[in-house]
């Protein structure tokens, strides 16, 4: 049978999609396109934003229409938050919570033969033990690996509904997570990213196993790759400032095989609006962190993401945000509509910010970004930075990768003995997404 995966939202999802793929061939079935005619379609959800559950819907519509015998099953953040609201969308057959998701191939066989209704979501005050999807050991590009190393968050900013959605942290054995590094690294992959709901929060729940070096959360993790034999090199998707401070994110500079880039979710530059989202720390703390990045390396790569018309957000706190984009001299700004969500303390607050006030702020955020992504483009011009080759694009005809400090470049003409390895480039002008290079012998 043909069954075909749409995956929404965070790197976590992305991950957990290809594990479930390979679940799913080791049981016979074949992976098609996400748009493709299937049998069974899957869908793994998102809920981050009220466009993201919507888009959830128009997807589960789409595919019925597109074969109305097929077997719908709905996993995923949404599928946790709303289950009921997920059930009642015409055609949904399955609908299966975060911490059911390694289960999924079972549920989907047990509908196949009793063709009932199934739901399987349990109470996210439940989400308290790691559930292996079960390691990746392929994925569909050649040369970037995603591990991820642990579920669930405990912060409980006001905005956001993910910890509803995730539940409490559950860190992976180290052990594990080793593991799978190793088995992707021998077939080859020279990128490994770690991802995690709050990857920061690596380790950090009681009873977790300690470092014998007595090394906290995440660094452990790096360490024990570091030292792994052969050249790559190791990502991390984000750090949360709300979790790690100056002083513990100088400790992992030390590390060889890290790359100088961090996505830092800033959220707001306003400490009024940091305090009222519940964030525990401030523009200048947060401002230390980038100071200690950019001593390492001028041309560190920092992304983040700044949330629009948070509820009482003024005119003085929005423009801290938008000054705060410049002084750290981000590489890429993700910037957000405020989004009312299910069971948040912000959904309830007081002085919601008006639909065209947010449109408006979100749009001047991008700019800003836009702005602060070009003078980053500039201070790298001419400089040589060791980029991974990923692939050879037929329609620009340039082969492309990213720097380690994740810079997107692109170099004429196609040489394939130098995919999937480290070459060093020299950044020339912007092109598409990213910059022209040409190679240094």
């Amino acid at each position: 049978m043909k069954i075909s995966m749409l995956t929404l939202g965070c790197k976590v999802n992305q991950y957990e999609s290809e594990a479930l793929g390979l679940k799913f061939r080791d049981r016979g079935y074949e992976i098609v396109g996400e748009t493709d005619f299937a049998d069974i379609y899957v869908i793994n959800t998102c809920t981050v934003t009220g466009l993201a559950d919507r888009k959830s819907r128009q997807y589960i519509r789409k595919m019925k229409k597109k074969n109305p015998d097929a077997v719908i099953a709905v996993t995923g953040c949404y599928a946790q938050i709303s289950p009921d609201e997920v059930q009642a969308v015409e055609g949904v057959n399955i609908v299966s919570g975060t911490n059911e998701k390694n289960r999924l191939v079972d549920y989907v066989e047990e509908y196949l033969k009793e063709r009932l209704p199934q739901m399987h979501v349990l109470p996210y005050e439940e989400l308290k033990t790691y559930e292996e999807t079960g390691l990746v050991t392929a994925t569909e590009t050649r040369t970037r690996a995603y591990i991820k190393i642990q579920e669930g968050c405990n912060r409980f900013c006001t905005y956001c509904v993910i910890p509803y959605a995730r539940g409490s942290v559950r860190s992976r054995a180290v052990a594990d997570v080793i593991a799978e590094a190793e088995g992707l690294l021998a077939q080859g992959f020279k990128e490994i990213v770690l991802t995690g709901i709050n990857a920061a929060l690596y380790g950090t729940e009681p009873g977790f196993e300690k470092s014998p070096e007595g090394l906290y959360g995440i660094e452990w993790i790096i360490k024990e790759l570091n030292q792994l034999p052969g050249r790559f090199r190791i990502r991390l998707s984000s750090l949360e400032p709300a979790v790690v401070n100056a002083e513990y994110v100088k400790g992992l500079m030390k590390y060889e095989k890290l790359c100088p880039h961090l996505h830092l979710s800033a959220q707001s530059g306003s400490d009024a609006v940091l305090a009222a989202m519940n964030r525990p720390y401030n523009r200048s703390e947060y401002l230390d962190i980038v100071k200690v990045l950019k001593e390492f390396d001028p041309e560190y790569g920092l992304t983040t993401d700044i949330i629009a018309g948070f509820p009482g957000e003024t005119e003085e706190d929005f423009q801290d945000s938008i000054k705060l984009v410049h002084e750290a001299g981000f590489c890429k700004v993700h910037a957000f509509k405020y989004s009312q969500r299910p069971m948040t303390k912000a959904a309830v607050m007081k002085n919601q910010v008006p639909p065209p006030v947010k449109k408006q702020r979100s749009q001047m955020l991008m700019e800003a970004g836009e702005e602060a992504s070009r003078a980053f483009y500039e201070a790298n011009r001419g400089k040589v930075r060791t980029v991974l080759i990923e692939e050879y694009l037929e329609d620009s005809g340039c082969m492309t990768g990213y720097t380690d400090n994740y810079i997107r470049v692109y170099i004429e003409g196609c040489d394939e003995s130098k995919i999937n390895d480290f070459c060093e480039v020299k950044l020339g002008e912007d092109f598409m997404d990213g910059m022209k290079g040409s190679f240094e012998v």
